[in-house]
């Protein structure tokens, strides 16, 4: 893949290899091999001047992505609130009634 030109990264090589990413974590000369690549690469194409950047539609549409995930969360974490307190409240009443008057 380096040779080729093709960035090499951890998902990369497990997709072309046919194995888990999993497996290549589990191996430190292997894992430290395709760091290695990954800077040479990273310094080769700084040395070109071909860095790549995010385009600004792509920002703005991870943008919009984060901010409906983040509302999407907060929307749960209500629910989930909600759910808690209605779940004391149960918990109460049960303890009220095995107590007795």
């Amino acid at each position: 893949m380096a040779d080729a030109g093709e960035p090499v990264t951890i998902a990369r090589v497990a997709d072309r290899a046919g194995i888990s990413r999993s497996w290549i974590y589990s191996q430190p000369a292997l894992r430290d091999r395709i760091q290695q690549l990954q800077h040479l690469q990273a310094d080769a194409n700084a040395a070109r001047g071909t860095v790549t950047r995010a385009s600004d539609d792509s920002l703005r549409q991870r943008l919009a992505l984060a901010h409906e995930r983040n509302s999407q969360l907060r929307t749960e974490n209500q629910q989930l609130r909600d759910a808690l307190a209605h779940a004391h409240g149960q918990l109460r009443a049960a303890r009220l009634v095995a107590e007795g008057p």
